[in-house]
């Protein structure tokens, strides 16, 4: 998924951009960086490193990137792979001046832009998609970065929130569709911080203004907003991803209307009222699935408890690279308790299954530590269908629910009883003002064109 951030007409731009990152490391663990542009000497500057945010970036690090504008990403790598040369921000300079961008998204035509830009003589420095949009901004005609970004960004399809410095001005756009969050927020010291959630704005204490509204392009300089263009690609209606509700986007992120808490806890209890289960106690796969395993207790009237202690140490096994790497974490990573769980029939609520082998563990675990009974219940529909807009689902092989029946699930996962969230049931909790989703992932139906698989070029579901 990746995470972007970006501080415009603040000293300490930076160190925000540092705390930005920090809150935002649940949507990528590979690797972290910062790119800052000062004024003073003209200079960009950049530190890009493998790792946590924490043990990626240092004091002497930030000390290093002066000035008032920078932008900042954390990696889930996806489109391209892992790897330091993949990782972002992407900074160079073109006669508009030092240009420094971060992307968080997948471009559905990314191999025809880059076996086009080939063609055109461009040398490419990192396999990710997000580079292309570098040479697009280069290689336009337009007279002013402002055209030149409107030029690149009307060649992009897929998803793609892309924050960019040309010099000492911040550009940011959001993709027609909107399929991912990019919020700004006022920040107290002076200046503007962009983020891909709330969460960021709240540890550096800025009040949120609003959301980049899906396909515009907006410049900021000396603390004012202005909209640049809007997208020529119009859509009938946004569809942000409702995947960022069911497991990417923090608890207490505001998303789209909504508090991502409200969202889950509305989707455990919608999951009770469908798919009741017989049970002593609910418990939740931690963390993602904690507020939709409280909505879940809420409306059954079964008591929560704490079942399982997730070491924090660890990270998201969903977002780890490899299977191998994903079987490996699941017991480092939960920790039963015992005294909760003997001789209890358990309801698991977790929010989502994609490939079914940590569940599957987990399932394990539980009836090793007494479990008498073991119900899984998912707050979301079944994950048949991979996404091409940033989600690491490469191929519905590797999709448990692409071939299999419930049933068939059930018994792969050694669980008493199976239930899913609906996908109606999903979409009328969040559904207040009439909002609508990308559900590709459940039902198949991608609306953002996938021009390379149209065009015969292998297609990437990777950002």
């Amino acid at each position: 998924m990746c995470g972007i951030v970006a501080v415009s007409g603040n000293s300490e731009a930076a160190q925000l951009c540092f705390l930005g990152l920090y809150s935002l490391q649940h949507r990528g663990q590979e690797a972290a960086g910062i790119a800052s542009f000062d004024r003073a000497t003209g200079q960009s500057h950049r530190v890009r490193k493998p790792g946590l945010v924490s043990d990626a970036i240092q004091a002497k690090d930030i000390a290093e990137l002066p000035g008032d504008v920078a932008v900042a990403h954390i990696r889930y790598s996806t489109a391209g792979g892992a790897g330091l040369k993949n990782a972002q921000p992407i900074r160079e300079s073109y006669r508009g001046g030092p240009i420094a961008l971060v992307h968080n998204g997948n471009l559905t035509n990314a191999n025809l832009l880059r076996d086009q830009l080939f063609n055109q003589g461009a040398l490419f420095q990192s396999t990710i998609d997000s580079e292309a949009i570098v040479h697009l901004i280069a290689r336009s005609r337009g007279a002013t970065p402002d055209e030149q970004i409107t030029e690149a960004l009307s060649q992009l399809e897929g998803a793609y929130c892309v924050l960019i410095t040309v010099g000492d001005t911040l550009y940011a756009a959001r993709d027609p569709y909107g399929y991912r969050p990019l919020v700004i927020g006022a920040l107290p010291g002076g200046g503007l911080m962009l983020a891909s959630e709330t969460c960021a704005l709240d540890i550096a204490g800025a009040r949120y203004v609003r959301d980049v509204e899906p396909g515009e392009f907006i410049r900021i300089r000396g603390g004012e907003i202005e909209t640049v263009s809007r997208l020529p690609q119009m859509v009938a209606e946004s569809q942000p991803c409702i995947f960022e509700l069911v497991y990417f986007a923090r608890p207490d992120t505001q998303l789209w209307g909504y508090t991502v808490d409200r969202a889950r806890r509305a989707f455990g209890r919608r999951l009770a009222q469908e798919q009741g289960a017989p049970g002593d106690i609910v418990i939740s796969v931690p963390d993602s699935a904690n507020s939709a395993a409280v909505g879940y207790s809420e409306q059954s009237g079964i008591p929560f408890e704490l079942g399982l202690i997730r070491n924090h140490y660890v990270g998201r096994t969903f977002i780890t690279p490899t299977q191998a790497g994903r079987d490996f974490k699941v017991r480092m990573k939960f920790s039963p308790v015992r005294e909760v769980l003997s001789g209890k029939r358990v309801v698991v609520v977790d929010d989502s299954l994609v490939r079914g082998t940590t569940s599957r563990a987990l399932v394990n675990m539980l009836r090793e530590a007494g479990a008498t009974q073991v119900h899984l219940r998912l707050a979301s529909p079944p994950v048949r269908w991979p996404c091409f807009y940033g989600i690491d689902m490469p191929t519905r092989e590797e999709l448990i629910a692409s071939d299999k029946t419930v049933e068939e699930i059930r018994a792969f996962l050694g669980v008493d009883s199976l239930g899913y969230l609906s996908p109606d049931g999903m979409l009328e909790c969040v559904a207040d003002e009439g909002e609508t989703y990308c559900t590709a992932c459940f039902t198949g139906d991608y609306r953002a064109p996938l021009v390379d698989a149209q065009q015969g070029f292998a297609m990437s579901s990777h950002c």
